[in-house]
């Protein structure tokens, strides 16, 4: 990794993004080996809103690192409760730890915090900007899974519009040769801002309001829940969110080496049955965040020690 900080998928190229899946790659194959290798670290987590996967997973790859953590906590036990600004936030958490980890619900926050740090600084997703960990770990699962990156052909369904690892994602497979469909309902397909930067990279982009017609030719099919809280009308919601939805009989079509990714968390997207077939990876995909954030942690703090030296 040639950067000091990682706030927005559209920093990584094709080698950043090799590079970390095959050091992943590597700690998956013998984590022993680094089990000490940052053992005088510590990371600081800085999580504005509500995680699971994301958070625990951070937590899990430093202390698998050897180092440990220190919490900011929840946003009503901080300081930010009393009115202190984000900048001073991390400006004061940089004092405590040798990297940095923010999820804020503002797009743009990451780029913002950044600019006052000199530590590493991980965006672990602003607003609905960009998520560019959780793309690191869904393209190693999705090599893993498919044996390799190129000739992929990708279907991407369900909240386009808002969803920031669907954003992150869509921009970074650009660096890869992958065929990219787009199934939303018209209300939330992607943002154009999102489409102008996939016509600028060269990527054609593909808008579908239904997954019957492409759904033979897909070899990847990432799948993200429809937010109930964008909409004003409850019944509008249930009556999109019951048409993008995956069971038995949806897959009756797809190939027997599809692979179904999910980010997590789900609602009723994927019915529990696809849970026990080949089809599903998304138990898998949710912890491969581990090894992925470790090679991506053990990469930006070598950089930052290069840099002291």
């Amino acid at each position: 990794m040639r950067h000091e900080h990682l706030v927005t998928a559209k920093q990584l190229s094709r080698d950043d993004v090799e590079a970390v899946l095959d050091r992943a790659a590597e700690i998956a194959a013998n984590p022993a080996a680094v089990r000490e290798r940052h053992a005088d670290k510590l990371l600081g987590l800085l999580f504005f809103e509500p995680s699971t996967r994301t958070k625990m997973s951070f937590e899990t790859a430093i202390k698998r690192l050897g180092g440990d953590v220190v919490d900011m906590g929840s946003v009503d036990s901080s300081s930010v409760k009393k009115g202190e600004s984000l900048a001073d936030t991390v400006r004061v958490i940089e004092g405590y730890a040798d990297a940095l980890v923010l999820r804020h619900p503002q797009e743009g926050s990451a780029r913002m915090a950044s600019e006052f740090v000199d530590v590493p600084l991980v965006n672990a997703g602003d607003g609905a900007g960009h998520h560019p960990t959780q793309t690191l770990l869904d393209l190693y699962t999705m090599r893993e899974a498919a044996d390799g990156l190129d000739d992929l052909t990708v279907g991407i369904m369900g909240d386009l519009k808002y969803g920031r690892t669907v954003h992150s994602l869509a921009n970074v497979l650009t660096n890869f040769d992958a065929r990219q469909h787009f199934v939303s309902p018209e209300s939330l397909k992607l943002p154009r801002s999102v489409r102008y930067d996939l016509h600028e990279a060269g990527a054609k982009v593909r808008q579908h309001t239904d997954l019957e017609t492409i759904l033979p030719e897909l070899d990847v099919l990432y799948v993200t829940r429809i937010q109930r809280e964008r909409f004003p009308d409850e019944n509008e919601y249930r009556a999109i969110a019951g048409e993008y939805q995956i069971d038995a009989d949806t897959l009756e079509q797809a190939s027997d080496d599809l692979v179904v990714m999910h980010p997590l968390p789900r609602v009723d997207e994927i019915a529990p049955e696809i849970d026990e077939t080949d089809y599903a990876h998304y138990f898998e995909q949710a912890h491969n965040g581990v090894p992925v954030r470790m090679a991506l942690l053990d990469m930006l703090l070598e950089n930052a020690r290069g840099d002291e030296e």
